[in-house]
């Protein structure tokens, strides 16, 4: 079995950001949706995963419109590959100008 978080940071605020709209998607399409909580997280996207490619879309220009700020990158999209049983977590720090991502624990 493997299970899939997120947890999404506004650097430019150094707290959690609540309230991104993410997509989660395989080769097949769109597999579920999601909004981060006030801790900036979502857990469980998609149940029991495969191994295989993945993506999750971020809605970064909805959540920084909703705050009346003007960001450069209207959505990320982060694009990786579960191999095996476990448990993966992708973090993703985001500005409005800005944003990194790595494999989380």
């Amino acid at each position: 079995m493997t299970t899939l978080s997120t947890h999404v940071l506004d650097t430019s605020l150094g707290r959690p950001a609540a309230g991104v709209s993410i997509t989660l998607a395989n080769h097949a399409g769109n597999l579920a949706d999601a909004v981060t909580d006030r801790d900036g997280r979502a857990a469980d996207l998609g149940g029991d995963l495969a191994p295989g490619a993945y993506s999750l879309r971020f809605d970064s220009g909805g959540y920084f419109a909703e705050r009346g700020i003007e960001g450069f990158y209207p959505e990320v999209l982060v694009t990786f590959t579960i191999s095996g049983a476990g448990h993966v977590h992708v973090p993703l720090l985001l500005s409005p100008f800005g944003y990194s991502t790595y494999r989380g624990s």
